[in-house]
């Protein structure tokens, strides 16, 4: 359940006018399309009722990284949507509240762990992924963070064009493409390239985890705390990977306009 003191609920329900058992200006159905939007589902299973009073059930119910993310929403709604106004000192308020809820996340960087194609089957298995550290359950979602990974290794080894196939191991696609990019100076230190390199092995080891120490078969899973750690390094590791794909987005993105000044040269 969520720590929000009383105090902060009554902030809250005076900032989202949950008087009467309403929540904004959102209706019945606009409610449940919102929070499904934003954490996956409805939650109507939280507390019959009116809206006000399911909202208050979510808070009670849930933990504090998926409330805080369903408040965190609502409340870029109600700016964006011009609710707020004469309000900001109490909207300041509820964004503190927010911050400290979403920082209660048994992975720090779940937030990247999420889908880099338009792939359907990709954004099911990422939203999955977040689910299961959502209800702080790290040792059920194990096979799906695997297929995650795969997916995720796959599509960045054909954005370098290297060659994929179901055959080949999670391990070695991680090794091509760390060395595609290793060759292409888009690394700087040899031990970020070591880290990398140990990565290699470690996602070879996956393999047995998730064979046999997860869902996807009848196993005995694994204990929380070595399911927890897993999450914690691909996260981690994916962070990286990102920064250094965004990197080579925006330097991909500027070399046509530097190619065009140079043309514009007159000798």
């Amino acid at each position: 359940m969520s720590n929000i003191s009383n105090m902060k609920r009554r902030k809250f329900e005076q900032l989202l006018e949950m008087g009467g058992g309403y929540v904004l200006d959102f209706s019945n159905r606009t409610f449940d399309e919102f929070c499904i939007d934003s954490i996956g589902r409805e939650i109507s299973g939280a507390n019959s009722g009116s809206k006000a009073t399911r909202l208050r059930g979510f808070w009670v119910k849930e933990r504090n990284g998926i409330v805080g993310k369903l408040m965190g929403a609502m409340l870029d709604y109600g700016v964006d949507n011009r609710l707020f106004t004469g309000k900001d000192d109490m909207l300041a308020i509820c964004r503190r509240t927010v911050a400290r809820l979403q920082q209660d996340s048994p992975v720090a960087e779940l937030d990247v762990l999420a889908a880099i194609s338009d792939e359907r089957d990709f954004n099911y298995i990422a939203k999955a992924v977040r689910e299961a550290i959502e209800k702080n359950e790290p040792e059920s979602g194990l096979d799906r963070l695997h297929t995650f990974v795969i997916k995720y290794v796959r599509t960045l080894c054909t954005q370098h064009g290297l060659t994929v196939s179901r055959d080949k191991p999670l391990h070695s696609l991680f090794g091509e493409y760390v060395k595609r990019l290793r060759d292409g100076g888009h690394i700087e230190s040899e031990m970020a390239v070591r880290i990398l390199k140990s990565s290699i092995s470690t996602l070879e080891a996956f393999n047995d985890v998730r064979n046999n120490r997860s869902l996807a078969h009848d196993n005995t899973i694994l204990q929380y705390d070595e399911a927890l750690l897993i999450f914690n390094h691909v996260a981690s590791s994916i962070r990286f990977l990102r920064s250094v794909e965004n990197r080579l987005q925006k330097q991909q993105q500027q070399a046509p306009v530097a190619d065009v000044l140079e043309e514009d040269v007159p000798f």
